[in-house]
């Protein structure tokens, strides 16, 4: 039986009070027991799970790609992925058991009962359907018996709530008429507008910017306290949850290893995985050396005897390899599965800054008077430098034209008028027009790792292609490459024979990258590539990254991530509206902003911190 003694936030205004109220009435609006996820092998990927919640509360369900906690967050809605079943335990919302629905029961129960926001709603949004068709049909499908009257009072009390219009024009408008943020908040009112017990947010703000990511946790929060829902808000990053939560569950291999009130496991993390997690965290307000934890989660069936944390934790004894921590209780707020937990606070040390190597200021692209158009305007006589060795930080908020400046670059958009040059040769704007011994030299690496990969080839194909296009390589000199750029980005070899859909979102992200590695390029242009990874695995591909700067390789480096931006950037160029409003080094930018815009991103970002 999972513990219902958590301590509840201190009410502070009416509405909080008024949250306390609904709690003491209705005790559990979430009820996990024994929960177990198993592969058709038979090995669990989650295994004793058990956890509660009260309406209104939200639980932080964070942990490494791989961990288990996406496995977990669609288990709650009575769903396994393709290869794995549940095979045990119950979900009970609002006293109604999933997991003992089936058919039409259990499609009512899901938006009804428990509302789901997916990662990608680009994906998850129907491009066929006008949105404010698919907001009413959510509506009709679930709660037949309103008229037309309360369905449209509901619809725009939804859109209210959520912080989108509702005008005829916005709900006429198909998903890819909307910006990324839009797209996400109409996430949030399909979810909302059935008024569920429960909501499970699966990384719902990984690819947007800090000012939107900002928006979206603020209005996840409100909704929640104010309509007594309760959450399970999935991240990689503990940096996103730490003003969101109440609670924080940690998950390694399968198992729940760490539950704490949030304010306690920010300040005292009592299991060594947590610790290793807390230190891969960037931070806008000083340059740090970013932590990685060393080696590899075990595969479902491949947990070794004992704690699976074991052959990663400094703090490991023999008795850790031989047996395996239940959850036990340090004090009321906070439960932690380990033989060795941290019981004292871990004093705050001090790091000196990371010592980028400096290259020969040399530009090695040049861009003059870059105008680029689609349908409309996007970037205005944009000019730039990218010194030779260095690595520069593009900033801004989504739709300030930040990716479409990237891609210009690499070659990649069309409708581009402006001068380029590269190693001070003349260079075309169409990677097309530019011959293949110019191709490998650059190479980018796409934000989404959910579309960079083609689902019918496996990894090593992948890898191989432009192994065989650029270089001639084949066979055994092939492999060697392909094994070589795996191991650098931290993945093992048997990779190689996986697929896509065999990977986990930041797994696929580090193949695009060893893609781009492959190809020994000069320039690396990255598109937010760390938007999908884990902090440690963050931290070991930003270590990654320095580690070729310093090999002479030369970085532009896309991102709305403040805290990366400072870890690993020598300069920044901030782009408001398709213009470049503020540029300058990275200190000088991030500590002593010129413009009232960058102050605000800053501000933003080290409250998110």
């Amino acid at each position: 039986m999972a513990p219902t003694c958590w301590p509840k936030a201190l009410p502070g205004t009416a509405r909080e009070r008024a949250h306390e109220r609904i709690r003491s009435f209705y005790p559990e609006a979430l009820q996990v027991e024994g929960l177990r996820v198993e592969l058709d092998s038979g090995a669990d990927v989650i295994e004793h799970i058990d956890f509660s919640l009260a309406p209104g509360e939200i639980l932080g369900l964070v942990g490494e790609s791989g961990s288990g906690k996406t496995t977990l967050a669609t288990a709650l809605l009575a769903h396994a992925r393709r290869g794995a079943r549940i095979n045990g335990g119950r979900v009970s919302v609002a006293g109604t058991d999933l997991l003992a629905l089936d058919g039409e029961a259990l499609r009512r129960a899901r938006g009804g009962l428990i509302g789901y926001v997916a990662q990608d709603p680009a994906l998850a949004l129907n491009p066929a359907i006008r949105i404010g068709k698919l907001l009413l049909e959510t509506l009709q499908a679930h709660e037949p018996g309103l008229d037309r009257a309360a369905r449209e009072q509901r619809l725009a009390q939804t859109l209210a709530d959520v912080g989108l219009p509702g005008e005829r024009e916005f709900l006429r408008r198909f998903p890819h008429q909307l910006s990324g943020g839009q797209q996400q908040r109409v996430m949030l009112a399909l979810a909302f507008v059935l008024r569920p017990k429960l909501i499970v947010l699966d990384e719902p703000t990984t690819a947007l910017d800090v000012g939107t990511r900002a928006h979206i946790l603020a209005t996840v929060r409100r909704l929640c306290k104010e309509q007594g829902v309760a959450a399970v808000y999935v991240s990689h990053d503990l940096g996103v949850i730490k003003d969101l939560v109440d609670r924080v569950m940690v998950m390694y291999a399968g198992r729940i290893v760490e539950v704490a009130s949030r304010e306690r496991l920010f300040s005292r993390p009592g299991h060594p995985y947590t610790l290793g997690l807390l230190a891969a965290i960037p931070e806008v307000g000083r340059q740090r050396v970013l932590r990685a934890i060393a080696g590899h989660a075990p595969a479902p069936g491949q947990r070794p005897a004992g704690c699976a944390f074991a052959p990663r934790c400094p703090r490991r004894s023999a008795a850790c390899s031989a047996i395996e921590p239940a959850l036990q209780g340090l004090d009321g707020v906070q439960q932690v599965a380990c033989l060795h937990p941290q019981l004292i606070a871990v004093p705050e040390e001090e790091i000196a800054p990371v010592q980028v190597v400096h290259q020969a200021r040399t530009p090695l692209l040049e861009l003059r008077g870059l105008n680029l158009s689609y349908d409309r305007q996007v970037l205005f006589d944009l000019s730039l430098d990218v010194h030779r060795g260095e690595c520069l930080a593009v900033v801004g908020e989504s739709g300030s034209g930040k990716t479409s400046l990237a891609r210009t670059l690499a070659g990649l958009g069309d409708g581009g008028v402006g001068a380029l040059s590269f190693d001070g040769q003349p260079l075309s704007l169409m990677a097309r027009k530019r011959d293949a011994a110019t191709r490998h030299r650059i190479q980018y690496i796409f934000q989404n790792p959910y579309r960079a990969l083609n689902p019918r080839q496996s990894i090593g194909q992948c890898l191989q292609a432009p192994l065989e296009h650029f270089f001639g390589l084949k066979g055994a000199a092939c492999r060697a490459r392909i094994d070589a750029a795996l191991a650098r980005v931290a993945l093992p070899a048997e990779t190689a024979a996986k697929y896509p859909h065999h990977l986990s979102g930041g797994e696929r992200q580090r193949v695009a990258i060893a893609r781009a590695l492959v190809c020994e390029p000069e320039v690396l242009i990255c598109d937010e590539v760390t938007s999908a990874l884990d902090v440690s695995v963050q931290a070991a591909i930003l270590a990654l990254l320095r580690e070729l700067q310093a090999e002479g390789m030369t970085l532009v480096f896309v991102t709305h991530d403040l805290g990366v931006v400072r870890t690993i950037a020598d300069r920044i160029v901030v782009v408001k509206d398709g213009r470049i409003i503020e540029q300058g080094g990275t200190a000088e930018v991030l500590d002593r902003p010129g413009t009232e815009y960058v102050k605000g991103l800053v501000a933003q970002a080290k409250f998110q911190r």
